[in-house]
């Protein structure tokens, strides 16, 4: 995704930098006195941007080391000149991560310090002359830092960087899941059109491994793994369902006949034949639940009246879950497969969503605001023996539920970006992930520049070591469909 590489500075001994497509990974060798005082000496991998971004990537150095300020992090500079002007997020050998800068050309450069050490992700984002560093320890929530009246003109050198903190010898840092996204331009929130580009991505869950696998310069949501593992169900923005087939990474329209405005709350039956469709009829009073076979055909409508989201699908297929609004309430039903007459399930004041059962078919989870955030809820199929499982300070959506039943994964919203009743598109959220009885730390698998959209539907592997999920990125004058982009 860059345009080129080289050394920064006067005479510093020729690093290099390779890409590794398989692995999606960008190895990259640099000497260099230092980065820091008033001119600094590295190799940097490149790209001019204009305008506002977001750069992510998850860094380690190779080998041991020589000096404990050898570098690797992001760079943002005016120009290729050594005493430029730039920002940077960086983790140094000896742990120490910090945003450093230098406001004009040849100035002494400018630091602050993180309490955090040890960074291996790494994220800087920039708004017209603010600079945000995000980092963490992978599996952590992010620290963040802010510096603001940093002008570097609009059209930037962006890219990656190395320095060994010494002029005679060479060190490596090794960058994964390296990601340059465009954001939204303006205040999303809920009524917010998704219009952004985006990308579908396949996660490991053992090593937190990313490959993109899907860029398009326009919306997709919410994946759903086949049980069969073969291929991926997901909607474009305009209502249509398809099927993306993960050998060929072909995309296939599904016919659902007149069904045609179906959103992003779409389930796969447990046996794999049939799928369920959360479609907006203005009539009916906004979505309407039907089903339809997997491979298409004639949709048979379920719920009588909207708004019906549907989530969840009982495991032995004799019933669904869903979202609905009655008297100004939302809240739990269930209702026959079948269709017929719905059943209420919660009845708490306030937003409740998301219902997912486990694959036992014991619980439904489910997401709840009664608590004041929205938090993970589970209950008995019956509705009886409600239960906070989640009690932190995120706002936590849509929780689902691994096939050997033992874990969730699910979306959290920053509380200082987003009310606790919405879920917009375009916001920093993380993708986490906790035992079934929601005891521990929750890990934090993805950080994610998405939200709406991202991970609404159950996306895990049948063989539960992978899950899909939706990112979001302005794809409309740039090159930035991602690392690894099939």
């Amino acid at each position: 995704m860059f345009d080129g590489h080289g050394d920064v500075g006067t005479n510093v001994k020729p690093g290099s930098a390779t890409f590794i497509p398989a692995t999606g990974q960008y190895v990259i060798t640099g000497a260099g006195y230092n980065v820091w005082a008033d001119h600094d000496e590295f190799q940097f991998v490149w790209k001019k941007m204009k305008g506002d971004f977001i750069l992510y990537t998850r860094t380690e150095f190779l080998g041991g080391w020589v000096n404990y300020h050898r570098k690797v992090g992001w760079m943002v500079r005016k120009s290729l000149d050594g005493n430029s002007p730039h920002v940077n997020a960086v983790e140094h050998g000896d742990g120490l991560t910090s945003l450093q800068f230098r406001r004009t050309e040849g100035a002494q450069t400018e630091e602050h310090k993180f309490k955090l050490t040890h960074a291996n992700i790494l994220q800087l984002e920039r708004k017209g002359n603010q600079y945000i560093m995000r980092a963490a320890i992978y599996g952590e929530p992010f620290q963040t830092d802010t510096i603001s009246g940093i002008d570097l003109g609009d059209e930037v050198y962006v890219g990656l960087f190395v320095g060994s903190h010494n002029s005679d010898v060479l060190e490596t840092g090794v960058f994964s899941n390296v990601n340059i996204t465009v954001p939204y331009n303006g205040e999303s929130d809920q009524r917010t059109q998704m219009t952004l580009g985006s990308r579908l991505e396949l996660m490991e869950i053992a090593s937190g491994h990313r490959e993109v696998i899907l860029s398009v310069p326009y919306s997709i949501q919410a994946p759903n793994w086949t049980p069969d593992g073969k291929s991926l169900i997901f909607n474009d923005a305009k209502g249509t369902i398809y099927n993306f087939d993960l050998a060929t990474r072909t995309p296939t329209s599904v016919n659902t006949g007149t069904v045609t405005h179906n959103n992003n709350d779409h389930v796969i039956s447990f046996d794999g034949r049939m799928l369920g469709l959360s479609n907006f009829v203005k009539d009916l009073g906004g979505s309407i639940i039907y089903t339809v076979p997997i491979t298409g055909g004639t949709p048979k409508q379920i719920t009588p009246k909207g708004p019906s989201y549907l989530h969840g699908w009982s495991p032995d297929g004799k019933d669904l879950v869903f979202c609905g609004e009655r008297n100004g309430e939302f809240d739990v039903y269930k209702v026959a497969a079948n269709g017929g007459k719905e059943i209420r399930l919660t009845t708490s004041p306030g937003l409740d969503d998301g219902p997912e059962y486990t694959p036992d078919g014991q619980y439904i989870y489910f997401n709840s605001v009664r608590s004041g955030l929205m938090q993970i809820w589970r209950m008995k199929p019956d509705g009886s023996g409600q239960e906070q499982v989640t009690n932190d300070d995120f706002d936590n959506w849509f929780a689902h539920i691994s096939p050997d039943g033992k874990w969730f994964v699910y979306l959290s919203f920053l509380p200082t970006e987003t009310p606790a009743g919405i879920h917009p598109p375009y916001k920093h959220v993380y993708i986490r992930l906790l035992p079934i009885d929601g005891k521990g730390t929750p890990k934090v698998l993805a950080y994610v520049y998405g939200g709406q959209g991202s991970i609404n539907t159950p996306s895990w592997s049948p063989d539960g070591k992978r899950i899909a999920f939706i990112s979001n990125t302005d794809m409309s004058n740039t090159d930035l469909g991602g690392t690894n982009n099939k």
